[in-house]
């Protein structure tokens, strides 16, 4: 009995560690859709005025800005995932 109570919680936290990992993900991909394809396409003529290194904003973000958005999100991910690890036990030592 005692083992199917520990198997049972196991399972439990394994649930819930995907759970908040696939969250992890869904929020990375939905920024890192966001700033390319709003902020560089949809939002581009509002940002028209503003120049940034000979080119305008919406110009600017779609090139390099999600270059450095990406990035961004690779060491959140990286960070998260690490902390994430550590609070279900499953950390690297």
């Amino acid at each position: 009995m005692a083992d199917h109570n520990t198997n049972a919680a196991q399972a439990e936290s394994d649930k819930r560690y995907w759970a908040a990992n696939v969250r992890i993900i869904l929020v990375s991909l939905v920024i890192w859709a966001i700033v390319p394809f709003g902020f560089g396409i949809l939002l581009r003529p509002m940002f028209s005025g503003i120049t940034i290194g000979g080119s305008d904003l919406g110009f600017w973000v779609a090139q390099q800005g999600s270059i450095i958005v990406f990035l961004a999100l690779i060491f959140f991910y990286a960070f998260r995932m690490n902390k994430l690890d550590r609070e279900f036990g499953v950390d690297e030592e």
